[in-house]
């Protein structure tokens, strides 16, 4: 039997950068082509709809815009693709492993669709547009998923301990809000292109410069890190539906995948109107976003190490139901927030609290109901649950895109606030459910199977 390497903090760090490429990449569509693509300019924020001229502006019926419709269609897309991809990952039995095979290829397709997104569906025939939008969406999300997928299921293939697996978690999700803070300094990088290449060629070349330096960071630890050298990994024998089917039959995974739905619908409203948040409400400048995300960044990568200490101390659940309400708070203030900068500060640093927490602390419960089934059954199909949690909180992230567009499609200040106070209520009621979570029993459980208090 071949000797494995041991699994390092270094190696967790490098492995964590493909993080921060992904988070960029999905930061640069999630948090600006809504505001490119839809809203009314102004004199203070002259590219705001810069592109919506393009495509379908008008509700196709009720107040469901074609946009909105595209956009919740490419994330069910990209959630039912997901079981699809973990399964082809777990089956597989590549030379360089079950996951980076994946990573290396898909890198580079990844980031020129990124970069098609906001140059392709700019012609002077509207419906083809629509249609290059459309296409295009389906393929960017396809791509982001046979990345993410394989690259999910290696945070509890290295986090082989629960040591391992808090840090790995750790790492990720500083990389991941680095990455999407990194997404917000879209219109500066624009703005500073646009002497050279114009308003819309300015924006078009800054998403190609945050796509190279984020192809760069995916491609670093996919052909750094020799899978076989520090994993064991079998090839599943479950297909993909029936591994999809006995992953949901997990109770514990069950009661975890509700509240997450529920949250990432919340926090999704509040990602998509965040732009919209600054500049309609606080009236504040869209060149300021990005330092008021580097604010939250900085703050929440401050309580970093604070957070990891304590979930290896007193466990995950409570600091994560305390993100929960946390999160709450952020979103109750955003709906009653006024004019001025001062309340986008207000806001920036009252998240920081909840987005270290729940940026670190979910992939790790998702990683120890993997690891508890793998003991038990004898399978690993770690990249099951990640795409399973996946699936769901992708479905929750559509329906938020539905109503987010429809709800703001008259572009009044009330309906942005209403965005906000949907997402309070429901983040609420997501809280609440993950107080039926059991951490100590999966965790009790493990130790007992491995014979072992390192767990």
């Amino acid at each position: 039997m071949k000797q494995l390497k041991p699994i390092t903090n270094k190696l967790l760090w490098i492995f964590a950068l493909g993080q921060f490429g992904w988070s960029l990449l999905s930061g640069v569509v999630s948090n600006w082509m809504v505001y490119y693509y839809t809203g009314t300019p102004s004199e203070q924020n002259p590219n705001t709809g810069i592109f919506a001229a393009g495509i379908t502006q008008n509700p196709i019926f009720f107040k469901l815009t074609l946009f909105g419709l595209v956009l919740a269609v490419g994330r069910i897309f990209d959630a039912v693709t997901d079981p699809l991809i973990a399964g082809w990952s777990d089956r597989s039995n590549y030379k360089g492993g079950r996951r980076i095979p994946f990573m290396r290829v898909m890198a580079i397709p990844f980031a020129l669709c990124t970069i098609g997104l906001f140059t392709i569906p700019q012609t002077s025939n509207q419906g083809l547009n629509d249609t290059a939008l459309f296409i295009l969406l389906m393929v960017f999300y396809l791509f982001m998923t046979m990345f993410c997928t394989p690259y999910n299921a290696l945070i509890a293939e290295l986090g082989d301990t629960q040591r391992h697996r808090i840090n790995v978690s750790t790492y990720i999700s500083l990389t991941f809000i680095v990455g999407q803070s990194i997404s917000f300094l879209l219109p500066n990088l624009a703005g500073a292109l646009t002497g050279s290449f114009g308003q819309a060629g300015g924006i078009r070349m800054a998403v190609a410069i945050m796509a190279t330096i984020a192809c760069l960071a995916m491609l670093f630890p996919a052909f750094y890190i020799n899978e076989r050298d520090y994993i064991d990994s079998k090839p599943s024998d479950t297909k993909p539906f029936k591994s999809l089917v006995k992953t949901f039959s997990n109770g514990q995974f069950r009661r975890f995948v509700a509240s997450d739905v529920i949250y990432f619908f919340a926090l999704t409203l509040f990602q998509t109107g965040l732009a919209f948040y600054e500049t309609q409400l606080m009236e504040i400048e869209d060149t300021y976003t990005f330092l008021l995300t580097a604010t939250m960044t900085f703050i929440s990568v401050c309580l970093y190490p604070v957070v990891n200490i304590l979930a290896k101390k007193i466990g995950k659940k409570q600091l994560i139901i305390i993100g929960f309400f946390a999160y709450s708070v952020v979103f109750l203030i955003t709906t009653m927030c006024g004019v001025g900068l001062h309340w986008g500060f207000i806001v920036a640093v009252t998240a920081a609290i909840p987005m270290a927490i729940l940026g670190i602390l979910p992939q790790a419960c998702v990683a120890d109901v993997a690891e508890l089934t793998r003991l038990e059954t004898g399978e690993d199909r770690s990249g099951m649950f990640f795409a399973a949690r996946t699936f769901a909180f992708k479905m929750g992230q559509a329906i938020a895109m539905v109503v987010f567009t429809s709800v703001t499609v008259s572009g009044t200040k009330q309906s942005y606030r209403t965005t906000a106070l949907i997402a309070f209520i429901t983040c609420f009621i997501g809280a609440c459910i993950f107080f039926t979570f059991n951490e100590k029993k999966i965790l009790s459980t493990i130790r007992e199977l491995k014979g072992s208090d390192e767990i």
